[in-house]
């Protein structure tokens, strides 16, 4: 029977949370109260204080079923000559990346943080969007160095640059797309990008 309410309890979690998405999606987070939530998911707002302190509380949980640390998508690849193959394990972990914001709960909560949520309360998207812009270049320029170290990057080209110059590109891309989901394919169009970004900072083959 314990197990039986732990799942219950997890099933009713993701339903308050697929709720909120629908909400804030519909109405922007700030106009959006836990009753409407709860109304949304057919529940009570003692269903969502059992599960989460306040809305912010519900926001973060919301934000980290789709967050895609740059490390972890490289170790989800599972191919260990990735670690001397600096370049194409930054390649693959993007297009793993981008396969994901295809999926509609990714592309609705990133909605939901760049267009329809505004400074309120504990919940600021601007320091949440800087957070993850932040850690995905950090990643970008520490794979950067190790294809430097590797003789793979470029010659001249340094590090810090190149990794904020995919920055740049993927982050680009990605606003792009989310204000035209509907006229191209982040996966197709950024595949195209992505390798030709890559193949401008690899090192000229020997030879």
């Amino acid at each position: 029977m314990a197990r039986r309410t732990k799942a219950e309890a997890a099933a009713t979690r993701e339903a308050l949370l697929d709720a909120a998405e629908e909400v804030f999606l519909e109405k922007g987070v700030a106009r959006t109260s836990l009753e409407q939530i709860a109304r949304h998911a057919d529940m009570t707002r003692g269903a969502i204080y059992w599960h989460f302190r306040n809305k912010a509380d519900l926001f973060q949980a919301m934000l980290q079923r789709v967050r895609m640390p740059f490390q972890e998508l490289v170790e989800e690849i599972g191919d260990p000559s990735l670690a001397e193959r600096p370049l194409e394990a930054i390649r693959l972990a993007c297009l793993k990346g981008f396969e994901r914001l295809e999926q509609p709960r990714y592309r609705r909560v990133h909605a939901i943080l760049i267009h329809h949520c505004e400074v309120f309360g504990d919940i600021d998207p601007l320091a949440m969007q800087n957070e993850m812009a932040e850690e995905a270049c950090g990643a970008l320029i520490d794979y950067c160095g190790c294809a430097a170290r590797l003789g793979h990057l470029r010659p001249g080209l340094d590090p810090g640059v190149a990794g904020e110059l995919l920055q740049a590109m993927l982050g680009g891309l990605f606003h792009d797309w989310l204000r035209n989901h509907e006229r191209f394919s982040i996966l197709e169009r950024g595949t195209v990008l992505l390798d030709a970004q890559l193949e401008l900072m690899r090192a000229p083959a020997s030879g």
